[in-house]
């Protein structure tokens, strides 16, 4: 019976035999060669779960495996990456070929000039110093401070690795190279938006010393857009004014308001101007709602670009929101997905947003301009326990008998039992306020994240 090796085993097998072959021929006194001239020629990734396990690169990130050819190892006493002391096993050096790993604590951005992206071999006649990117591990973008901003504002990109940033493409291909700013730790940078980006939204990629990231696509995703007060989307509202909670369209604001991101066209006050204070234990105090039955329909204006199928962690609600003064110990916005709810209520399809309640403690929360809040529709007290995808929550909102989507203002008690679902006698008592809120931009967004490659 003849056998025929897959080809997926055949650089592990090529692997093993090197390394039975360093063992072999790898003199247990090492140490004790002087060793000789040291060449290097090529440079492979070792990674058992990729399709290429054995793969030649020109760069690596910490704590890879690496397989080194050349000549002369044999002898060899001293292996620095980046200037960074790197230790090595003998039994997996021979004269030709020899494995070593990327320590978690080489220096990337701090390394001295002179030897980064350097490895370096010594023996104890000879060494060389090979040119060799060295990266820490892979970047991620954790958030945008704003995902609909005009052309020609400020964005911040929050996240991890995301240092030395040399290159940011928005969608439509719309590429910035310069005036970007990043920080040394690289948990963030700067670009200013550009004009012409694509209405249909999608990622933000970014090229970092680190390799490329892209953001979730959720940047200018327009199409996601429920209600903006400026013609996308009904604002619906009832009863005889003057109706003290309900937000009416008189109640509606345009003033050009914010420093840096600053509003676009109409948005909506939850504290409107008629009203000079919420009172404490005010429940609905101010709502504001979109047309409802008859009227939404998000399954037609969503799905062709979210699909129903999506798991709830993959999408969200999106609105951009302006706090002026600092807001703290008191009121949030209850996101109701359709309009079902009793004050005071911490279960179904809402959320309680309470920006100022951070570890448990009040911390004054205030913005200068217009910031983007994302809400995962999995953090909604209705599906937060289960896997559920984005048809639960378009079944729930079609067999509603009120199908409105809306926010308002809760002047309620907080307790920490219900932020938290388990017991806790930590409560924060309502009090009156006069806490200016602002919010505009309701949408549905997408939170799939490209996944970058950094081999393609």
């Amino acid at each position: 019976m003849k056998y025929i090796l897959n080809k997926k085993y055949w650089a592990p097998i090529a692997l093993l035999s090197m390394m039975v072959l360093g063992m072999l021929f790898t003199s247990c006194d090492n140490n004790d060669s002087e060793g000789g001239t040291i060449t290097i020629t090529k440079v492979f990734l070792e990674d058992v779960n990729s399709t290429v396990p054995d793969r030649e690169v020109n760069f690596a990130r910490l704590g890879q495996l690496l397989r080194i050819e050349g000549s002369g190892f044999t002898g060899l006493k001293k292996v620095y990456i980046n200037g960074y002391s790197t230790y090595f096993n003998v039994v997996f050096v021979s004269n030709n070929s020899m494995l070593v790993s990327v320590s978690a604590d080489t220096p990337i951005s701090d390394a001295d000039p002179s030897v980064r992206n350097t490895i370096r071999f010594v023996n104890d006649s000879h060494e060389v110093t090979f040119p060799f990117q060295i990266r820490a591990g892979k970047p991620a973008i954790t958030s945008i401070s704003n995902t609909l901003p005009n052309a020609g504002e400020k964005i911040t990109i929050y996240g991890t690795g995301l240092t030395e940033v040399s290159k940011v493409i928005f969608p439509g291909n719309v590429e910035v190279t310069s005036g970007i700013t990043s920080d040394e730790d690289g948990e963030m940078f700067t670009v200013v938006v550009p004009a012409g980006i694509s209405d249909l939204g999608g990622s933000i990629y970014a090229e970092t010393s680190n390799g490329g990231v892209y953001s979730p696509k959720y940047f200018n995703f327009k199409k996601g857009i429920i209600l903006d007060f400026d013609g996308i989307g009904q604002h619906s509202f009832w009863g005889t004014p003057p109706a003290t909670g309900m937000i009416l369209g008189t109640d509606i604001e345009s003033a050009s308001i914010g420093t840096g991101n600053i509003s676009h066209g109409k948005y909506v006050p939850h504290r409107p101007s008629r009203l000079t204070s919420i009172a404490a234990a005010t429940g609905r105090a101010t709502e504001v709602w979109t047309g409802g039955t008859g009227v939404d329909n998000w399954r037609a204006q969503l799905t062709p670009y979210i699909p129903a199928t999506t798991p709830l962690d993959k999408v969200a609600f999106q609105f951009d929101i302006y706090v002026p003064d600092a807001w703290k110990d008191s009121g949030y916005l209850k996101i109701c997905t359709i309009n079902n709810f009793n004050a005071g209520t911490w279960s179904g399809g809402v959320y309680n947003y309470i920006p100022w309640l951070v570890d448990g403690k009040s911390v004054a929360f205030q913005t200068t301009g217009w910031t983007t809040i994302t809400i995962p529709l999995n953090k909604f007290y209705q599906w937060s326990k289960e896997a559920a995808t984005f048809e639960t929550v378009l079944t729930y909102r079609e067999t509603a008998t009120y199908q409105n989507f809306g926010i308002w203002f809760e002047n309620a008690d907080v307790k920490m039992k219900d932020v938290l679902g388990t017991a806790s006698e930590v409560e924060f008592p309502s009090k009156a306020t006069s806490v200016k809120v602002y919010t505009d931009n309701w949408r549905i967004v997408p939170l799939d994240t490209p996944v970058y490659n950094d081999f393609n």
